[in-house]
């Protein structure tokens, strides 16, 4: 199995350090509002990962975060304002409560999304010992230093910052990706904690510490987290491409700088989304939420079909108009287990055999979840040609579900169609024209039945389903 590190710039075999067992570390949301549907197509990149790993026999061990305190309305930290406190603020709640509300109705959302829980859900708010004492062993080793408005990692001591993103200390110019602050030693310097000083007086959320009251910086959460929940050195971490830099690079020096070893073997991350061509934006009217797409008429994991048709790396743009044909074919794959799951008949083991090969060929390629679709989609084709293969179909539908995670826990049952006497007299006449492969009158009959306003599906077993045309 072979997936993309963004360290190394290329495919690379997956050998998890601890026998079969992969420790993944997933950038978690932080909970100042509801999480938009690019952040879920990302989180169900990474659950196809956990569910891939499974299925090709690996056992899993993820850490999903909670950011609840810490992350800036900018990356530099040193403008803007703490993302929670702000929408405290703005709703007249504690930022206690903020996080409660939002963190509860993310959860909510993964489970309609068929996401899988993470073994820890651990939450910042929670993790302050461990952060203190990583960020004073790091001023002990003289990667840090104790300014007047907080304690910052010195990026000129770790030789390998830049390793991940490019963007090497030399490359970042104050005023450019960060605002000058005159306390820092460079401009790329990052916050391990702020004190409460200055604009920082206003913050609801801080905690004692050697360095004076304050809060810790973004970065030093997530390693804290990491390096508590999973060990100094993880197999797999994954998160958005727009996490790149500054987060994970600096994720990468703290961790390193107090480890001495390699904090990630591997680093996956997913291709930005836009909506209609557009980034994502309120302002621009098109932030959508997950229960935007439930109050569109769409199914959650329609939406999750639709995301598993592009491979995560790549750049997605959402449409409405997308989201409607990914719909339309996750019901067909709905609807066929769902009529022929009884069948009982034997599978054809060497037919079995040969698509679960191109099933296998295609995620053990960095993840080719387009290629693996097309296979699902190419079996029920298959099927609806040759009658004989609707079992093995169904087989290899359940089977890679465990995968795909696409199939609700409880399928919907088939809607009874009312028609009017005339339509039922010209679909029992087509029945007979069809079974005496009277082919020519069997399509006149159902010209007919379009006019008044019904749509025919026939099935490979002699059969049909009859719908309203919406």
């Amino acid at each position: 199995m072979k997936l993309y590190n963004s360290l190394a710039r290329k495919k690379q075999t997956l050998r998890p350090l601890k026998n079969k067992t992969v420790a993944i570390y997933s950038c978690g949301p932080t909970v100042y509002d509801f999480a938009h549907i690019g952040n879920f197509s990302s989180y169900i990149a990474w659950d196809l990962l956990v569910r891939y790993l499974k299925y090709r026999g690996f056992k899993t061990k993820v850490a999903k975060n909670i950011t609840d305190v810490g992350h800036f309305t900018r990356d530099d930290e040193d403008s803007g304002e703490d993302s929670i406190d702000k929408a405290a603020r703005k709703q007249k709640k504690s930022p206690l409560e903020i996080a409660k509300f939002y963190t509860k109705a993310f959860v909510d959302s993964e489970k309609k999304l068929n996401i899988l829980p993470p073994d820890f859900r651990p939450r910042a708010t929670g993790e302050i010992k461990m952060m203190q004492k990583i960020i004073a062993a790091l001023l002990k080793k003289g990667y840090a230093y104790d300014a007047e408005d907080g304690v910052y990692f010195d990026v000129s001591k770790f030789n390998k910052y830049g390793q991940l993103s490019g963007n090497t200390p030399d490359k970042i110019k104050a005023g450019a990706r960060v605002e000058i602050n005159p306390n820092k030693k460079h401009p790329a310097d990052f916050a391990l904690w702020k004190k409460l000083v200055g604009k920082n007086r206003l913050h609801t959320l801080h905690w004692a510490s050697p360095w004076g009251d304050g809060f810790p910086g973004w970065h030093i959460e997530c390693s804290a987290m990491a390096l508590r929940y999973l060990g100094k050195t993880i197999d797999i971490h994954t998160g958005g491409q727009d996490n790149k830099f500054p987060h994970h690079e600096s994720e990468i020096a703290q961790s390193e700088a107090y480890t001495g070893k390699p904090f990630s073997r591997f680093w996956l991350h997913t291709g930005l989304m836009d909506v209609s061509g557009k980034k994502m934006s309120k302002s621009l009217g098109n932030f959508y939420t997950l229960q935007d797409i439930i109050d569109k008429g769409f199914d959650p994991l329609a939406y999750r079909f639709w995301t598993l048709t592009a491979h995560y790396r790549s750049s997605t743009n959402f449409t409405w108009k997308a989201l409607k044909e990914a719909s339309d074919n996750w019901t067909k794959i709905v609807e066929f287990i769902r009529d022929n799951q009884k069948i009982v008949n034997k599978i054809d083991k060497i037919y079995v055999n040969k698509k679960e090969k191109q099933f296998i060929s295609a995620l053990d390629d960095d993840l080719n979840t387009p290629k693996a679709i097309a296979a699902l989609l190419q079996v029920i084709k298959e099927a609806n040609r040759d009658p004989k293969k609707i079992p093995s179909a169904v087989y290899l539908i359940k089977k890679w579900n465990q995968v795909f995670g696409i199939l609700p826990k409880k399928l919907p049952k088939k809607r009874r169609v009312t028609m009017s006497a005339k339509a039922r007299i010209i679909h029992a006449k087509r029945q007979v024209a069809r079974k005496n492969k009277d082919y020519k009158k069997s399509d006149q009959l159902r010209r007919q039945l379009k006019k008044l306003g019904y749509e025919v599906i026939d099935k490979p077993n002699g059969s049909s389903d009859i719908k309203p045309i919406k």
